[in-house]
């Protein structure tokens, strides 16, 4: 089994291809915990089948793919031999045929919080493509994923392009890995950068699941408000549609790193939360409220002009600026009155970026700006100003062509 990470392009974890162990890869056994391990095994249906009472642990894999591997586990490094019986423990489990070995060396490698999907599937007409499950499976989680990132950077009913590329840089190391038959999916995400996200949408998906059940029990849809406030958004909400559609139903569960622990505020051990097809439509209503409901925003931005477009020699025009201050969004565009728009392209060829005052929309996900006044040029720092002109240069005749008969 190859985990990859939740976002292309490709990687690979820390094990190379199936019963193959690349020592300079993986955990080094000076490194690991016999205590965390233990916990591992136990996490991933591993069976202690007896050993040393109070020094070892002798540990099976589930499952006919491990049959006839054996871990032997210290119960601590106070003894002497401790360190080589780990070194032998992680060999034997790069090479175990068994899914769950792959698990717990990717765990180990990293102390990760992990998040297992689970989807109960019809049995469909033979021929179907088990990569399109996977992939459909993949694509659920990714979003979920985001969505608890998201989150951690602050509560709204819907983000559209908002924070997504802090959320997207704080989930970087994340590694998933499907189930055999494509019916699961388990993401490790490191602790260093990601356990906020992980906590967020821990609290937000039980928010989701008690917000469903009101509404299906009372009809009403305000539970749906509150729940922004524990990290649910439109954002989650299509995550767990995309999640659920198609299937019988979906759990997903998470477990904490061993060696971190469980946050503040947290269970040690979560219980999975379940979702089925028939809170889909509950779900899509409150996707559809928060995109409704969330506001408009007042803005100051300040952001260097990347294109100009109108379709006459004078009159307003469109610009788009790539965004350096004022907004959690990498561009907005905006629609000019001819002077703002002239001095938009003098401020460009100068290499100048401009500020604007107006509103963020949430319509489109926050990428246009209505009501766009007070434009006028920043002065920026040599560096900034020298990066800016080169942009211009590498795409000079473009403007030209933009800017002509106006500058």
């Amino acid at each position: 089994m190859q985990h990859r990470p939740i976002d292309e392009p490709m990687r690979p974890h820390p094990v190379d291809a199936p019963g193959v162990w690349d020592g300079g890869s993986g955990p080094s056994p000076s490194l690991v915990d016999p205590v965390v391990l233990g916990a591992l095994l136990g996490r991933h249906g591993w069976r202690r089948r007896g050993g040393a009472a109070g020094r070892y642990a002798r540990w099976t894999p589930p499952g006919p793919a491990g049959r006839g591997t054996s871990v032997l586990v210290p119960e601590s490094r106070a003894f002497p031999d401790s360190e080589d019986v780990l070194a032998e423990a992680l060999t034997a489990l790069a090479r175990c045929a068994a899914p769950s070995a792959r698990e717990v060396l990717v765990a180990l490698s990293v102390s990760s919080d992990e998040i297992r999907w689970s989807r109960e599937m019809a049995e469909g007409p033979s021929g179907v493509a088990l990569w399109t499950v996977q992939e459909q499976l993949r694509a659920a989680a990714r979003q979920m994923l985001l969505a608890g990132a998201l989150a951690a950077r602050g509560r709204a009913g819907y983000y559209g392009a908002r924070h997504r590329r802090q959320a997207q840089s704080s989930l970087e190391g994340a590694l998933v890995g499907p189930a055999p038959d494509g019916r699961g999916l388990t993401a490790f995400v490191p602790v260093e950068q990601g356990r906020s996200a992980v906590v967020r949408l821990h609290h937000a998906l039980h928010a989701t699941r008690e917000a469903v059940d009101y509404q299906r029990a009372t009809g009403a849809m305000d539970a749906f408000d509150t729940a922004v406030q524990a990290g649910v958004s439109r954002e989650l909400t299509e995550a767990v549609v995309a999640l659920v559609r198609g299937t019988e139903g979906a759990r997903i569960t998470l477990a904490w790193s061993p060696a971190a622990g469980a946050p503040p505020g947290c269970a040690a051990r979560p219980e999975p939360v379940e979702f089925s097809p028939g809170d889909l439509p509950a779900l899509r209503r409150a996707g559809a409220r928060y995109l409704e409901d969330e506001p408009s925003l007042p803005v100051r931005i300040t952001g260097a002009v990347v294109r100009m477009r109108r379709s006459a020699p004078g009159g307003p025009g469109t610009v788009r600026l790539r965004v350096l201050a004022g907004a959690e969004v990498p561009y907005i565009r905006m629609v000019l009155d001819e002077e703002a728009y002239r001095i938009a392209g003098h401020a460009h060829l100068v290499g100048l970026p401009i500020r604007v005052y107006g509103r963020l929309q949430s319509r489109g996900g926050f990428r246009r700006l209505t009501g766009a006044d007070g434009v006028a040029p920043v002065k920026v720092d040599e560096t900034e100003r020298d990066r800016l002109m080169k942009a211009l240069q590498e795409n000079l005749d473009f403007f030209e062509e933009a800017c002509t008969g106006d500058l």
